[in-house]
């Protein structure tokens, strides 16, 4: 159990990795706001985790793009668990596969509202309540591609690698308040958003998989057992830093 009496706030909670994220923290004994633009959805999945784990546990409906939204979110969250201590934003958006030139600017102002200014308001309106209950920690989520790129994704990969430099301004600017913010960046990982682009899992798993040295796509389970470490105090000695599970993509 070693987020026990963990107060967190997860956002892009409802499906995919966000949701493998809130139910390993349950698991590990933490109390969980499932934070996501889908309220009905993070309800639905906030009882059945409160259920199976045994803790409390909330759905809340989070627009991460609206800073009024993620105020009010997690707002709530400190209310019902008295307070936060723990962060972690799992929401993201995927932008239509086009060069920069093709790339419509409402495209790219999106991308960049949900995938960095999300993470930054959540942060924004999330460190005041950690410095309440004397520190915690933030885990971001990058990307390896916010360490190389993909053709028809410069939104994308521009966002992933800013979330990379977000993190270690975050960690300075707060190491004298016991808060540690850390990103975690998962490889190809099967879960629904790879639909969008591969149609179906198995053509996913075909022609992605070996893209990364493992041979495969992730499970979220392995990127949700990377942030109950960034969450928890085996990492206590990590800030400013980037945990690359990426099945080796960016080793070739």
């Amino acid at each position: 159990m070693r987020l026990q009496g963990r107060k967190t706030f997860i956002t892009g909670a409802a499906k995919g990795i966000g949701l493998s994220v809130a139910q390993a923290f349950a698991a590990e004994g933490a109390a969980v706001a499932l934070a996501d633009i889908s309220g009905e959805e993070s309800r639905e999945q906030s009882l059945d985790i409160s259920e199976r784990f045994g803790v409390n546990a909330i759905g809340v409906e989070c627009d991460v793009a609206d800073s009024k939204s993620v105020e009010n979110a997690i707002a709530t969250a400190a209310k019902t668990f008295d307070g936060v201590d723990t962060i972690a934003c799992m929401a993201a958006t995927l932008t239509q596969r086009l060069d920069v030139v093709d790339l419509p600017e409402e495209d790219w102002d999106n991308t960049l509202r949900v995938n960095l200014t999300g993470s930054f308001l959540v942060c924004k309106h999330g460190i005041p309540l950690l410095r309440k209950a004397g520190g915690g920690s933030i885990i971001l989520t990058a990307s390896q591609m916010g360490q190389v790129a993909w053709p028809g994704s410069t939104a994308y990969c521009t966002t992933k690698g800013g979330i990379l430099q977000l993190v270690k301004g975050i960690a300075l600017d707060h190491k004298d308040e016991n808060i540690r913010c850390n990103s975690i960046s998962p490889g190809g990982v099967a879960t629904g958003r790879l639909l969008a682009r591969w149609g179906d899992m198995e053509t996913a798993e075909k022609e992605w998989g070996p893209k990364h040295a493992l041979g495969r796509l992730g499970r979220p389970s392995e990127i949700a057992a990377g942030a109950v470490f960034l969450a928890s105090d085996e990492s206590s000695f990590m800030t400013g830093a980037d945990l690359l599970l990426d099945g080796g993509y960016t080793a070739w």
